[in-house]
């Protein structure tokens, strides 16, 4: 469920064996901790109606959460120096940051740094949970917030050592899923929409685009990815809810699914920021940090107004954003918070997007921005997230264990043998 899942160390993307069960899963997370989440978030503050029922919230955006702050995980102090002779411990997805950032800020700070990586957000949260490893700081998603909160795997955030949150767009210092930022600041963000050749497709983008594409049969790809791709059916259909647990919307879609497959001899895939430009496919659903640096990969003499990435004008598209936080289980609090700060200074942000293509919400990282400082060609800037989509877009947000392994038979119904 995520634009890093499935990379290698290289950078290039494999397809994924078929995902476990969401009960699986949190049965891992939960045993993985040795802790019960039953009476854990007592208190909760929550229009959620999961709130005090045992088990952790499930955020929404008309549905916010403000966590509780549990008396054995309180903040660090305020007024701490930074520890001396460190080594930061960093946990993110693979290809996801840029070291050169990262190596300025141990220069700043006299310290050094090690970062993990990680292929899957189970994984993650397994080697969390499990304490075999001390991180300092987390690149987590929002889908598993609560479980974070819950199991005291991540520590409350002392605002007076992140005064670069001014810089982020006021939504987050106050999101549905986290009110008052209590535990988190945002990383980056980005959209899922639909990427063309335009020189081969003469198609008008929208969710039914890769339906419309039978004249292309075997250039048209959609993304590996089980809530992205549902939700690209579900929007085709008129059905904006794409965390709906509605079965019969959810079989539905898996049908439109299969009729693709019929129409295109669809691929299923994650290779969006190479094979469109190189031509390998011509209609591929499409995330917008892929397809910002997509151009890239264009073969020499071909022009970069070749490539197309869509995202709708009234922002009902899926819209989601990772996280920063400060692990409970590092040595190194002070530090965490200070590279947390670090990251939202607009300098060291441009320069990390220069590398991995996805742009933090930071108000002074404008389309305008990137363009001038040559970070984005022009041809590109629907790739740019701005405000209103996270107002206005559509988060695929954590599911009932229920529904999401309807969510996931359904996608393995469509997928096996493709």
């Amino acid at each position: 469920m995520h634009p890093r899942e499935g990379w290698s160390e290289g950078g290039i993307r494999s397809r994924r064996e078929p995902q476990e069960s969401a009960i699986s899963r949190r049965q891992l997370l939960m045993a993985g901790a040795g802790l019960a989440l039953s009476g854990m978030l007592a208190g909760c503050s929550s229009t959620n109606p999961a709130a005090g029922s045992g088990i952790p919230p499930l955020p929404r955006q008309d549905k916010p959460v403000k966590w509780p702050v549990y008396s054995q995980n309180k903040p660090i102090a305020s007024g701490l120096a930074p520890e001396e002779g460190a080594t930061l411990q960093l946990y993110n997805w693979v290809a996801y940051i840029n070291e050169s950032v990262v190596k300025s800020f141990c220069k700043k700070y006299n310290c050094k740094y090690s970062l993990t990586t990680y292929n899957t957000m189970e994984e993650a949260l397994a080697k969390m949970a499990s304490g075999e490893l001390q991180i300092d700081v987390f690149f987590p998603t929002v889908a598993v917030l609560g479980q974070l909160i819950a199991a005291k795997l991540i520590r409350p955030l002392n605002h007076a050592y992140i005064p670069n949150m001014a810089n982020t767009w006021v939504d987050y210092r106050n999101p549905f899923y986290d009110q008052d930022w209590q535990y988190t600041t945002p990383y980056s963000i980005y959209t899922s929409g639909m990427a063309w050749r335009k020189d081969k497709v003469n198609l008008s983008p929208s969710w039914n685009m890769p339906w419309q594409g039978a004249p292309y049969s075997g250039k048209v790809a959609v993304l590996d990815d089980y809530r992205e791709t549902i939700s690209l059916a579900l929007m085709r259909a008129g059905n904006f809810d794409l965390n709906t647990t509605n079965t019969p919307q959810i079989r539905a879609a898996g049908k439109a699914l299969q009729q693709l497959a019929t129409l295109t001899n669809v691929r299923i895939d994650n290779n969006d920021y190479t094979d469109v430009p190189t031509g390998k496919t011509w209609i591929h659903h499409a995330w917008s940090g892929d397809m910002a640096t997509s151009y890239q990969y264009l073969p020499k003499g071909t022009s970069i107004d070749t490539l197309g990435y869509w995202f709708p004008a009234n922002r009902k598209g899926p819209v989601a954003n990772d996280l920063m936080v400060n692990a409970t289980g590092g040595a190194n609090p002070v530090l965490a918070h200070k590279f947390i700060d670090y990251m939202l200074d607009v300098d060291n942000a441009l320069n990390n997007y220069s590398y991995v293509g996805y742009m933090q919400p930071l108000s002074e990282v404008t389309p305008e921005r990137l363009i001038s400082e040559k970070l984005l060609p022009r041809q590109l800037t629907s790739t740019v997230v701005l405000p209103q989509y996270f107002r206005n877009g559509l988060f695929q947000l954590e599911l009932p264990p229920a529904a999401d392994a309807v969510w996931e038979s359904t996608w393995s119904s469509f997928s096996n043998g493709l």
